[in-house]
């Protein structure tokens, strides 16, 4: 189970194959990321200083830098939660991102899961109130569904951990939903991931955003200087008013162009939507999909698999978002698959 949980979408991709499976903006990078990335790397026979870059995240989000843990991605955080934590009853709600389960389940935890339904909405009266630790993921990768601030703070309260993650909260348009600044909700932890929009999953930059109590906590079980010099470069110029504003355009460019995917989409036969999808990847039905997976790897394109996704199966398949020239020729390759 755990190995299934451990897949994920860059095992798809191979030389040749045009990349659907992975989750990552493949535009060209900014020259003001560029130019910080390059120059960061006349300071690598210094150890890591994180001060500069914990700084810039904690203003970008108006939170103390107590309340700011640097991390090797988004997944790094996953792991040091699972090794620092101690919850009687954690749970995940699926389908979702697959690390959190996975992390927890090596550290010895008895994980529960919460399987939802299509479209995938979620009422927070199902999340058992003994349930000390919640995941979720908003927008939820590989659903696609973005969860009202309401129905994260419902599932808030004193003597629970929620744990949003916010890895691809910035594929939305004015970060709609997010809770990343808030301070009032009673045992809240926020997740984020600077290597989606920016193209930079290679670097590992992330960070968690939380009470300071609990920050301590995961600090002591992160390894000395977690985070490299240049992805700490990355998090200073990434938190700046020009890098967030940019990030907005592309995500209002980014919604326009799912539009066109899930325009094209919905008209293939058999083929359907569970919900509308708001980040950037469509999840999609169609019975036998596996196979279909198997005549889009055969005709040069790679998307990514449902059945490693706890509540999904083989006749699920994620698609990222890409420009309208690549999704219609997508569409016109689908349409004349006759399995």
């Amino acid at each position: 189970m755990t190995d299934l949980l451990r897949f994920h979408g860059d095992a798809e991709v191979a030389p040749g194959l045009i990349d659907l499976a992975v989750n990552v903006r493949s535009g060209p990078m900014p020259s003001w990321l560029s130019e910080a990335l390059s120059a960061s790397m006349t300071d690598l026979a210094r150890y890591p200083d994180d001060r500069p870059a914990l700084a810039a995240v904690a203003a970008r989000h108006g939170r103390p830098t107590s309340e700011v843990l640097l991390t090797a991605g988004a997944a790094q955080a996953f792991s040091l939660l699972a090794q620092a934590l101690r919850p009687r009853f954690p749970l995940i709600v699926h389908p979702q991102f697959t690390e959190p389960e996975a992390a927890f389940h090596h550290a010895g935890h008895d994980v529960r899961r919460l399987i939802l339904a299509p479209p995938y909405t979620l009422d927070p009266l199902l999340v058992p109130d003994e349930a000390d630790l919640v995941v979720v993921g908003n927008p939820t990768n590989p659903t696609s569904v973005l969860h009202p601030v309401a129905v994260i703070e419902q599932l808030a309260r004193p003597g629970r951990v929620l744990v949003v993650d916010e890895a691809f909260a910035d594929t939305i348009p004015g970060e709609a939903a997010s809770v990343a600044s808030r301070r009032d909700l009673p045992g809240l932890i926020v997740l984020r991931s600077l290597t989606k929009t920016w193209g930079l999953a290679g670097l590992r930059i992330g960070y968690v955003l939380g009470d300071a109590e609990v920050i301590n906590v995961l600090r002591a079980a992160a390894p000395l200087w977690p985070v490299s010099t240049p992805a700490l470069a990355a998090a200073i110029v990434c938190s700046s008013a020009e890098a967030i504003a940019e990030a907005n355009r592309i995500a209002i460019e980014l919604a326009a162009h799912r539009d066109r995917l899930v325009d094209l989409l919905r008209p293939l036969p058999e083929l359907t939507l569970p919900s509308d999808p708001a980040s950037s990847f469509v999840l999609v039905h169609r019975p036998g999909a596996a196979h279909l997976r198997e005549f889009l790897r055969d005709n040069g394109w790679a998307v990514r698999r449902g059945d490693t996704f706890p509540g999904l199966g083989p006749d699920w398949l994620r698609i990222a978002v890409r420009d309208p020239v690549t999704s219609e020729a997508l569409a016109r390759v689908i349409s004349t698959y006759r399995g």
